[in-house]
């Protein structure tokens, strides 16, 4: 079968097409004929840096969409070989044939096609987490969004809106990104600087909720930019920024709240309230609620390109391989 490995570190031309072998199941776990694999940024982080990489070569990719192939010894969750899934991997998904297990793997949701369904397995409930589950978002609160037109953005803007927000404001890094956000529930979107955007914006009170992916000085400015009472949950550093630290001095003034949420890590640690979350996100899809923006498609050939258009952080909406 064909994967796309990574053998050393780099750019994307450090993305290899190579032949190897079909990957089997193990206990608890289920393989996949790979349809469409959605990229994710955390991939390019994979193959520049090395993260949640566990040795080289590796294949990169968190996200499927396909057919179950096979299934592992002690799977009881009523999966079927032919059926139709999508699949949160812990890499692998680059290829042919991935692997997952079981507890990541669900029905393809009603009404959805393979196509689409591959910008679920991380974007959607990643959003629906950042908004109700951590977030915790109240009807007629304010929100304030980092890379409000990416795939996150653009499904945080829409749960946030059917949430009743009092105000949707979203972060881009420029001006076609921002036109494109305004069409997925975002009432205004500054473009590069927003602390003191937003301090207009409100009246000079700031926002209830804070979503950052950035982490670094793009966090402190939005720790900077919350109400009183508001909260802010980290869910990325896409800066690369050493780790953040925060304590009394800049929480008490404010009595302000700082959370975390990674998906890849709730996988690992707790994947039956995983599961759970997902399933919940997904019922949003298939309730209308949310439309998911596929915006570039590649061959498996193209991963390399993939990554060269979303490194350069043009890219708006969802960008997935085409595999089977």
């Amino acid at each position: 079968m064909r994967a796309v490995e990574v053998q050393e570190y780099g750019g994307p031309e450090v993305l290899k097409v190579v032949e190897t072998e079909v990957p089997r199941p193990g206990p608890g776990q289920v393989s996949v004929d790979v349809a469409y694999t959605g990229v994710n940024f955390a991939d390019l982080k994979a193959r520049s840096e090395g993260y949640r990489v566990p040795s080289l070569p590796f294949v990169p990719g968190l996200e499927v969409s396909g057919r179950v192939r096979e299934i592992g010894a002690g799977v009881s969750d009523g999966l079927t070989v032919g059926q139709e899934v999508v699949a949160l991997t812990a890499g692998g998904a680059y290829a042919d044939v991935a692997v997952a297990d079981a507890v990541t793997v669900f029905p393809l949701p009603e009404g959805i096609d393979l196509r689409t369904a591959a910008t679920l397995p991380t974007v959607l409930p990643t959003a629906y987490a950042l908004v109700h589950t951590v977030g915790r978002l109240q009807p007629g609160e304010t929100i304030l969004v980092q890379g409000a037109a990416g795939g996150i953005g653009t499904v945080v803007g829409q749960l946030a809106r059917a949430a009743g927000a009092g105000a949707v404001y979203g972060v881009v890094s420029g001006a076609a990104k921002a036109e494109f956000a305004r069409g997925y529930g975002y009432d205004e979107v500054f473009v590069g600087e927003f602390e003191a955007p937003v301090r207009v914006a409100t009246g000079g009170r700031g926002v209830d909720l804070a979503l950052d992916p950035v982490g670094g000085d793009t966090l402190r400015a939005g720790l900077a930019s919350l109400a009183t009472y508001g909260r802010l949950v980290s869910f990325g550093n896409a800066s690369s920024a050493a780790p953040w630290q925060v304590g009394q001095p800049e929480l008490y003034p404010g009595a302000l709240s700082v959370s975390g949420f990674s998906i890849l890590t709730l996988a690992q640690t707790d994947p039956a309230a995983l599961r759970a979350l997902t399933e919940r996100a997904f019922a949003t899809v298939v309730a209308g609620v949310v439309s998911l923006p596929v915006t570039g498609e590649f061959g498996l050939e193209e991963a390399a390109e993939a990554h060269r258009v979303m490194g350069a952080r043009t890219s708006v909406g969802k960008l997935l391989l085409r595999v089977g």
